[in-house]
């Protein structure tokens, strides 16, 4: 499984705010800011400050995808 920030950055568009923007307002690094931007995980508190700071729901924020799962459960049938 993997998780994606895709909604957060289209939430940062919709409000027309920039990524230094949204550190400021919820208080995150620039080690959390870099994480984000690659789509990797980050603490609980750092996806709780953003959703506090955008007063928005975690959902708006982040999503899982079940796709690398996926070809990793194809590459064991196929090992086999």
């Amino acid at each position: 499984m993997s998780v994606s920030y895709a909604n957060l950055w289209k939430l940062l568009i919709d409000k027309k705010l920039k990524r230094v923007d949204l550190k400021k307002i919820a208080g995150i690094s620039s080690t959390t800011l870099a994480k984000l931007g690659k789509d990797e995980y980050v603490s609980m508190e750092s996806i709780e400050k953003i959703c506090d700071g955008l007063e928005c729901d975690i959902s708006d924020v982040m999503c899982f995808s079940r796709k690398e799962t996926r070809e990793r459960s194809n590459e064991n049938v196929f090992n086999d």
